[in-house]
């Protein structure tokens, strides 16, 4: 039986390891192709892959399968749920593999990209640049086609020029595809969200009623350098999304 393959991941260890793991194993589940495999590699070949213990993989895996992602048979091994529903919860994380494992996993269409002015509030975020690209994208339940959120992305032009946009329509999140494919080395994101309420055109793309509750999510993607290379706004369904902030705790 063929095994499904998670995406590589470099490891953070100022954060725990586990959950690492399982935020990266995450994200490739949900950003799975419909035709992948289902069975997960052993335990042990997980661990390798990851360059962590055995013990830290079976945490990451024990919070796997209690969102439900996953179910784990004595014997037969550990397996996808083909048809889970995603959890929608909106959350501030310390990683990269955790940003991309929230943004995976939903059907993507390209409404628009291209080049346009620096928006007024963005340009002490693009000093002296007059124009960056712009990706426009809604993103829908994977099955029900059903709307849950639509995102607005500004991209350094010479950052934009390494981007595919067909990787986009194929559900890749703007954060994987500035890492994996145009070679973006990120340093950090910075999030920002808040309470708004449903202006037309949010209301018509996510099919709400006009000031319906939406969380407006802004993130500002550095590279090593520090220069921005990626300023997205999200607007995501208030009824279909929480909002929650994970603090762990200094070891003893």
């Amino acid at each position: 039986m063929a095994l499904f393959a998670p995406d590589s991941l470099e490891l953070n260890r100022k954060l725990p390891l586990w959950y690492q793991v399982s935020q990266s194993l995450r994200a490739s589940i949900l950003g799975r192709r419909p035709d992948s495999p289902l069975r997960l590699p052993t335990e042990d070949r997980l661990a390798e892959h990851y360059g962590v213990s055995v013990l830290t993989m079976r945490q990451a895996l024990k919070e796997l399968e209690s969102e439900g992602l996953i179910t784990r048979h004595r014997r037969r091994g550990t397996f996808i749920e083909p048809d889970v529903r995603r959890e929608r919860t909106v959350r501030v994380l310390g990683s990269v593999d955790a940003i991309v494992a929230q943004q995976s996993g939903e059907e993507t269409t390209l409404l628009h990209h291209g080049p346009e002015p620096v928006p007024p509030e963005h340009t002490a975020h693009f000093p002296g640049l007059p124009e960056v690209t712009v990706y426009r994208r809604l993103r829908s339940e994977r099955g029900s086609g059903e709307p849950v959120n639509w995102a607005e992305n500004w991209i350094r032009p010479d950052v934009a020029e390494r981007l595919d946009p067909e990787r986009l329509e194929h559900g890749w999140p703007m954060t994987k595809v500035l890492r994996d494919a145009a070679g973006v080395r990120i340093s950090r994101i910075t999030d920002t969200v808040e309470a708004r309420l449903a202006d037309p055109e949010t209301a018509r793309l996510l099919q709400v009623p006009l000031l319906s509750p939406i969380l407006h999510y802004t993130g500002v993607t550095r590279d090593t350098d520090g220069t921005v290379v990626d300023v997205v706004r999200i607007h995501y369904r208030g009824d279909r999304f929480s909002f929650s902030v994970t603090v762990e705790a200094a070891p003893d």
